[in-house]
C-alpha cells in the first residue's frame, strides 16, 4: 500500500479502524470470503446471477417438485429458494428433494431435522461398508456454490504434486502412498472433522485404515478430550511433519467445508471474544488487578518462549484458529492506549509467565498534549480527543488539510456544528493534531517513532523514504506494551539471550529487550524489507551491540538446516517472537479480508512451522 494517499484516492478505502469501530460501536466485519455469490442468488427469489447460480444446477425431480403441477409462479420461486437454500449448506440434491417431500414444503426446520438424519445415515459405518461411492460421487453434494470440490480437489491435487507427506520414513520413500491418503483426509473433513483430528486418526489407525475405523477412533478421542492427551499433546506432533504450504492448504480445504455446511460464525459460536476492556493480564496502570492463574497446556511449556503478535479485530474465527494451532493457548488481548497516547488492539499468543512483570521507566506520556505539549495551544475546547487512534502506514494529504483550514476561516471563532463535525471525522481518521490556528497535520515520522516506544530517529536517513517510514512504523510493535510482556525474562536470563526474530520489521523487538537491559546474545532476524533490515542493522551499532546478529530476507527459505546449525552453533533459542503480516485480517482492507486464507497473513503458518521445527530440535538435543 502507498503511504501517501489523497482524500480523492481514498474513495475505495475502509477507514472504519480498529478504534473508529469502537467509537462509533460498529462491530468488525467478517472476512469477506463468507458471502458469495450463492447467497447473493438466494436472496434474488432464485434469480440467476452470474454464471455460478445455484438454478443451473437442479434437476428435472427437482424442478417437479418446485412446480408440483399447480403451483403459482411465485410459489414456484420460493420453492426453489428453499431447494438452493438447503444445496448451499452442503447437503446432496438427492437428500434435498427426499425431505421436502416428507415435510411441509413452508417447514425448514422439519426438513432441516430430516436432512441432518438422514446425512448421518448415510455417514455411518454400516452404510460406508455398504457402499461403493467414490470421491467425485461423494463430494456432488456440495458442487453448487461457488466455492465447489472443484477447488477442494485441486488443493489435494497440489499436495501431491507439490509436496510430500510425512505420515512415516517408508512412506515418504513411496510416492503414490500420497494418493492413498488424499481420499480418506478428504472424506473425514467433508463429514465434518477438523485437519488435526483426521491426521491423529490416520496416524494412530494406520494410513490404510477404512473410513469406519477412523471415524470411530475420532469419536473415542473427542469423549476422551477431557484428558487432555489426544487434542492437546498429539495435534501438533501429527501437524509436524507437514510444511507449512501443506497446513495452509488443508485448512483452507477444511474451512470451505465449514462454510458450506453450516454458514458464517455466528457471534454466539465464536469462542474467543474480544475483553472489555482490554487490559489482557494487566496494565501497569491497572497495578491493582490481580493477574488469574494459568494453566498452559503441556506442549505449550516453554523453553523456548514463544510470542506471537497480530491485530485483534480479525475476521471471525481468525483467533481461534490461532490458538488452535498455538498449542490452545488462549490469546492475551492488549490495547496499547494503556501504555501511550495512541490506541494499538493486538493479541498476543504466548507462553510467558504472567507474573511479576513490570514496564519500561520512565513511563511514556499516555494523552496527546503531554506527548505533544506544543499543540496545546492551538487545541480548540470542542475537539474532546485525549487519545490519538491506531496509528495507521498512510498519512493525509496536504489538500486535505488546506480544505479544513479554508473551512474553518469561512466559520470565524465558532465554527458550526456540521463544520466541527467535519474536522473531528478528518481528524479521527488520520490522527490530526493542531500545529496553528485553523491548521491541522498529520503526524510527523519522528513523533510516531515516540509514540511507538522507538528511539528518535529510528527509521531517519539512510535511504529511507518518508513514505517507507511510515509504512514501516504503521506495522510495527508497540515497544513499551510488548517490553511490559517481555519483562519476565529479565531474571531467567541475566547473562542474555538467543532471539529468533520472524518477520523483525523495524526491530520492535529487539528495541524492547535492549530497553529492558537483557543483554542480546544471538539474534538471528527474518525480515524480506530490505529497508527494514538496514534499520536494524544501524540500530544495533549505534547502540553497541556486543552480541551477534544475523539477518535472512524470507522466512518461507528457513529450513530445519539452518536452524539445526543455528542451535549447534550457540546452543538453542531463548525466545520465538514475531507477529506475520495483518494485510488479509485488518478491517480497513475490504478488498482482500480473507483472514489466513489471504496471501500475506496465511505466513502465520510458517511461524508456526519454524516453531515446531525448533521445538523439535531442541527436544532431541536436550
Amino acid at each position: 500500500m502507498d503511504g501517501h494517499i489523497s482524500d480523492e484516492e481514498n474513495a475505495d478505502i475502509d477507514w472504519n479502524t480498529d478504534d473508529e469501530l469502537e467509537i462509533q460501536n460498529i462491530g468488525p466485519a467478517s472476512c469477506t470470503t463468507l458471502a458469495t455469490r450463492d447467497a447473493q442468488a438466494i436472496i434474488s427469489n432464485g434469480e440467476n446471477i452470474g454464471p455460478t447460480s445455484c438454478t443451473t444446477s437442479v434437476s428435472m425431480d427437482a424442478q417437479a417438485i418446485i412446480s408440483n403441477g399447480e403451483a403459482s409462479s411465485s410459489a414456484g420461486s420460493s420453492n426453489s429458494n428453499l431447494v438452493q437454500h438447503f444445496l448451499g449448506m452442503g447437503f446432496s440434491e438427492r437428500l434435498v428433494i427426499q425431505a421436502i417431500k416428507e415435510n411441509a414444503e413452508g417447514d425448514t426446520e422439519s426438513i432441516l431435522e430430516t436432512l441432518l438424519t438422514h446425512s448421518a445415515l448415510d455417514n455411518s459405518p454400516e452404510e460406508h461398508n455398504s457402499r461403493d461411492l467414490s470421491y467425485h460421487q461423494q463430494e456432488q453434494c456440495v458442487n453448487n456454490d461457488e466455492l465447489s470440490s472443484d477447488y477442494d480437489e485441486s488443493l489435494l491435487e497440489e499436495l501431491s504434486e507439490s509436496d510430500s507427506w510425512s505420515w512415516s520414513d517408508s512412506e515418504t520413500e513411496n510416492g503414490d502412498s500420497v494418493l492413498k491418503h488424499e481420499k480418506p483426509i478428504s472424506d473425514l473433513i467433508s463429514m465434518g472433522f477438523t485437519v488435526e483430528e483426521a491426521l491423529s486418526a490416520m496416524e494412530r489407525c494406520g494410513p490404510d485404515a477404512p473410513i469406519a475405523e477412523l471415524t470411530d477412533m475420532i469419536y473415542a478421542a473427542q469423549m476422551a478430550k477431557a484428558d487432555a492427551v489426544f487434542f492437546e499433546e498429539e495435534k501438533p506432533k501429527n501437524l509436524c511433519g507437514l510444511t507449512a504450504k501443506q497446513k495452509r492448504k488443508l485448512y483452507s480445504l477444511e474451512a470451505r467445508k465449514k462454510k458450506k455446511q453450516k454458514g458464517p460464525l455466528t457471534e454466539e459460536e465464536e469462542v474467543i471474544r474480544l475483553p472489555n476492556p482490554m487490559i489482557g493480564y494487566g496494565v501497569p496502570s491497572e497495578s491493582s488487578v490481580t493477574p488469574p492463574h494459568r494453566e498452559l497446556p503441556a506442549a505449550a511449556i516453554g523453553p523456548p518462549y514463544f510470542y506471537y503478535e497480530n491485530v485483534a479485530l480479525a475476521p471471525k474465527g481468525v483467533w481461534d484458529t490461532i490458538s488452535r494451532f498455538l498449542y490452545h493457548v488462549q490469546p492475551e488481548f492488549v490495547d496499547s492506549k494503556y501504555f501511550c497516547a495512541a490506541a494499538r488492539k493486538r493479541g498476543y499468543v504466548h507462553n510467558l509467565p504472567i507474573h511479576n512483570r513490570f514496564p519500561i521507566l520512565p513511563l511514556p506520556p499516555r494523552t496527546i498534549h503531554d506527548a505533544l505539549p506544543l499543540t496545546k495551544r492551538w487545541w480548540p475546547e470542542w475537539d474532546t480527543r485525549v487519545k490519538l487512534n491506531c496509528l495507521q502506514t498512510v498519512y493525509a494529504s496536504a489538500k486535505l488539510t488546506d480544505r479544513i483550514r479554508k473551512a474553518l476561516e469561512k466559520c470565524g471563532d465558532y465554527p458550526s456544528l456540521e463544520v466541527q463535525k467535519y474536522v473531528m471525522d478528518q481528524c479521527r481518521k488520520w490522527n490530526l493534531v493542531w500545529v496553528g490556528k485553523n491548521k491541522v497535520a498529520p503526524l510527523e515520522p519522528d513523533e510516531v517513532e515516540m509514540l511507538l516506544g522507538f528511539p528518535q530517529n529510528h527509521t531517519r536517513g539512510g535511504g529511507i523514504s518518508r513514505t517507507d517510514r511510515y509504512k514501516s512504523l504503521g506495522n510495527s510493535f508497540q515497544v513499551d506494551t510488548v517490553a511490559y510482556h517481555l519483562s519476565v525474562l529479565k531474571d531467567l536470563y541475566p547473562n542474555g539471550i538467543n532471539v529468533l526474530s520472524l518477520f523483525s520489521g523495524i526491530g520492535g523487538a529487539e528495541v524492547a529487550l535492549h530497553r529492558l537491559k537483557i543483554p542480546l546474545k544471538n539474534v538471528v532476524s527474518v525480515e524480506i524489507s530490505e529497508a527494514n533490515r538496514d534499520i536494524v542493522r544501524s540500530w544495533w551499532e549505534q547502540t553497541r551491540q556486543t552480541g551477534n546478529l544475523v539477518h535472512l530476507p524470507d522466512v518461507q527459505q528457513l529450513d530445519s538446516g539452518q536452524l539445526e546449525q543455528f542451535i549447534k552453533s550457540f546452543g538453542g533459542f531463548d525466545l520465538i517472537i514475531g507477529g506475520s503480516p495483518c494485510n488479509n485480517l485488518t478491517g480497513s482492507n475490504r478488498v482482500s479480508r480473507d483472514g489466513l486464507e489471504g496471501e500475506h497473513s496465511s505466513l502465520f503458518f510458517d511461524y508456526f512451522d519454524i516453531l515446531n521445527m525448533v521445538k523439535d530440535i531442541m527436544k532431541v538435543k536436550n
